[in-house]
């Protein structure tokens, strides 16, 4: 019997009915719009035995805390280790990581791409993957080694078409990805094509403005960085002995508690490590390719930004400091702003972070580093950090680069660099430095 659980009218239909053929189409889209939901396995606890062993007697909330803090601590001097051995190294290791948090999105993609056995979907990924570093880093190498590309015929070639190339290669990848089209899979498809390409566009497109950060002078690369760290330990230290209040719904394990004592905490932080490396060369100076060593450089005369100044400090914290003013480089009252960033805002790419492992139902991007899962985990904050700091610097510190302008004006035929040598001689006697010039020569 039907025990009364059936309410409203039974339709019967016909075969062959339109209602049968409606009904039988909703079927199908909702039967399909339930297997595009990724069935993502979890990751097993890959915590090191001897962890595992020396912890055992602490409840899972210690346990998660000790393992939490000893790989942190173990990742900081890693981080400290490839800072000596220069921007080089740095490079390639913000290229690692770029590999590897793509490796793991497209994992979770491929869980479900790779249930209807269809072709061609991991490699095009990785193949666009190398299309779009070799558009990035091809515009890199021109920009920044414009002599030396200069200076050896092949490069010079691939320097002069290299817009076009890149074109031609994503144009390659967008063929092939049309000729994998599958019957009765369409919908998935550019499913998957548009999730490899925002991936594309969230992870390699700002990991290649870390390495423009860089060039600007390792501090724009280590302090920013340093203040997400300083502001994920800190709020989670903060949450973790004083957390009472929930901040947001995306992850319940964040107070507001954490949020404002790791707000503070990072301020002062990045004020007083903005302090200890502008008073060096090797942080301050700009990353640049010496022609005659063919090697990098970091030697500079520190500008202005790094340079030890006076300011008056206003009437409140003299009444309160009883200083009228203070010694600070000015370097330091922008790393404010940089703290504010990457206190405030920053959290936001963890918590967009939040909503998308949500979405598929798991709970870290992978299991790479033990109590923290993922390399992706860890640079949620990182990416939109590094396209804070790149618009920073074109905002508010970036100037005219002399040597690029002399750089781009030797590229030209004889007959143009005349005409602006004439342009500018002109201009500079309409301006009366001309004269000046020659009367103390």
């Amino acid at each position: 019997g039907l025990h009364g659980n059936l309410r409203g009218p039974i339709i019967l239909m016909e075969p062959g009915s339109e209602t049968e053929g409606r009904a039988d189409r909703d079927g199908a889209s909702d039967t399909e719009g339930k297997q595009d939901v990724p069935e993502v396995p979890v990751p097993a606890d890959d915590t090191p035995e001897v962890l595992n062993k020396a912890l055992s007697g602490l409840s899972s909330r210690w346990k998660n805390w000790w393992v939490r803090g000893i790989l942190t601590l173990a990742m900081i001097s890693f981080f400290f280790f490839i800072i000596y051995l220069g921007p080089m190294v740095l490079m390639m290791i913000v290229l690692c990581v770029q590999i590897k948090c793509f490796h793991e999105i497209i994992t979770i993609g491929y869980s479900v791409y790779h249930s209807y056995h269809l072709p061609w979907f991991r490699t095009l990924s990785w193949y666009f993957l190398l299309c779009v570093n070799y558009f990035f880093y091809g515009e890199t190498v021109t920009d920044y080694f414009f002599t030396l590309v200069q200076r050896e015929e092949p490069l010079r070639i691939l320097s002069k078409y290299h817009r076009f190339i890149s074109f031609a290669l994503y144009l390659t990848g967008f063929c092939m990805f049309v000729l994998s089209l599958v019957k009765k899979h369409y919908r998935l498809q550019f499913y998957m094509f548009g999730w490899t390409h925002v991936t594309l566009l969230i992870i390699v497109t700002q990991s290649h403005l870390i390495i423009h950060n860089l060039f600007e002078g390792m501090i724009w690369f280590i302090v920013p960085i340093s203040c997400v760290i300083c502001n994920d330990i800190m709020a989670y230290m903060f949450g973790f002995f004083f957390g009472r209040t929930p901040l947001i719904k995306l992850s319940p394990k964040k107070t507001w508690e954490g949020f404002i004592g790791g707000f503070f905490a990072t301020i002062l932080f990045g004020i007083l490590l903005s302090y200890v490396m502008a008073g060096y060369r090797y942080f301050v100076c700009p990353v640049e390719f010496n022609n005659d060593s063919n090697s990098f450089t970091v030697y500079c005369e520190p500008s202005e930004l790094f340079q030890l100044q006076y300011y008056v400090l206003p009437s409140v914290l003299q009444s309160a400091t009883g200083w009228t003013t203070v010694r600070l480089y000015p370097f330091q009252i922008h790393s404010i702003a940089l703290s504010s960033f990457a206190s405030i805002m920053g959290p936001f790419g963890g918590f967009f972070a939040s909503g998308f492992k949500r979405a598929f139902k798991i709970k870290d991007f992978a299991n790479t580093i033990p109590g923290h899962g993922g390399i992706m985990d860890r640079f949620d904050c990182q990416y939109l950090m590094a396209t804070f700091v790149n618009v920073y610097i074109a905002s508010f510190i970036r100037g005219p680069n002399p040597s690029k302008v002399i750089q781009q004006l030797l590229a030209l035929r004889l007959d143009q660099q005349l005409h602006i040598f004439n342009s500018l001689k002109a201009h500079l006697i309409e301006k009366g430095l001309l004269p000046a010039v020659e009367e103390a020569a």
